[in-house]
């Protein structure tokens, strides 16, 4: 059985706005100042600490592990607490979702996102009735472009590496798919501080009604 292990942020769901609220937060309340949304937009991707990490680098501060630590759970909560304020399903991802379940695929989410925050926000947004595995930046020791984590939500969803597909947004999504050893198709829509078409991506959508299409394509279907 073959899966399609989608990730999340800027690939299923378009929220950068609540993640830049939440970041913003943070800093400021720390004493330091906010990072405006299109330098956000080249920060995410490999979860909330890195974030962190990133936004105290645009404010020059020499940060240091035992000084990003609490503001992480300070991120965690107010991002939890707010996770869904304009976070939605980017147009077309519903359709798609059910058009392939009804074809017999099986579906899965890999993101570096951790669990406690990624599956509130698929119940939040009702997409976690659609997913036969959910894999968070924290399920296994080590997260995307790492391997193990699409192996593990291919595992989990009941399917085989051989047919399964990623799909994704950045850089950390082809890598990952390539170290897993499956093909993968980029959006042009998300976040990645380099064109993803330059990333070497085996298809490249601009829209989720031409997923099917694509994915037909690099499986061979």
């Amino acid at each position: 059985m073959s899966v399609l292990v989608f990730d999340l942020d800027g690939t299923l769901v378009s929220s950068m706005e609540d993640l830049v609220a939440t970041l913003n937060v943070v800093l400021t309340s720390n004493g330091h100042s906010a990072v405006p949304q299109e330098k956000v937009v080249h920060m995410v991707g490999m979860g909330a600490k890195v974030l962190l990490q990133r936004g105290l680098d645009y404010n020059e501060v020499s940060w240091t592990e035992e000084m990003v630590q609490p503001l992480y759970h300070q991120f965690i909560d107010h991002y939890a607490a707010n996770i869904a304020v304009h976070t939605r399903a980017f147009d077309g991802v519903v359709a798609s979702l059910e058009r392939f379940r009804s074809e017999g695929w099986k579906l899965a989410v890999c993101t570096n996102k951790a669990e406690r925050l990624t599956l509130p926000l698929l119940a939040e947004l009702d997409l976690a009735k659609y997913f036969d595995a959910v894999v968070g930046g924290d399920t296994f020791s080590v997260s995307k472009p790492n391997a193990e984590p699409v192996h593990g939500a291919i595992e989990r969803a009941g399917g085989s590496i051989k047919g399964s597909v990623m799909i994704g947004d950045s850089g950390t999504d082809i890598s990952a798919a390539r170290n897993a050893g499956i093909p993968v198709v980029a959006v042009d829509f998300g976040y990645t501080p380099v064109p993803v078409h330059e990333l070497g991506p085996d298809k490249v959508i601009s829209h989720f009604d031409e997923l099917p299409a694509a994915i037909a394509g690099v499986t061979g279907a």
